[in-house]
């Protein structure tokens, strides 16, 4: 198993705020694999567990929501992990758009 890609992003929302933004956002995490799709998707306090499939890859993520940043997590299987500095690279580029 390959590392996880890990970022933080801060923010001035709260809490809830951030939450919510994210929760109104979750599906444009799936734009992350072409063709992906939610195939999991719960939150345990304030964790979001999120798995998005697409061509028989599985990408596991926690996003865990705090006071003034957001911590986000992504398990890449193997064939996805040859491309993961080009992924980090989106996903900080990316997500934080869903706190906006």
């Amino acid at each position: 198993m390959t590392e996880p890609i890990a970022i933080d992003i801060p923010h001035k929302l709260g809490r809830d705020g951030a939450r919510t933004r994210i929760e109104q956002g979750t599906g444009r995490l799936a734009e992350f694999i072409p063709g992906g799709m939610i195939t999991e998707q719960r939150w345990e306090e304030d964790t979001l567990h999120l798995a998005v499939e697409a061509l028989g890859q599985r990408v596991v993520s926690r996003i865990a929501v705090e006071e003034a940043r957001v911590h986000a997590e992504f398990d890449l299987p193997p064939m996805l992990a040859l491309f993961a500095e080009k992924i980090r690279a989106k996903l900080t580029r990316d997500v934080p758009k869903l706190l906006e």
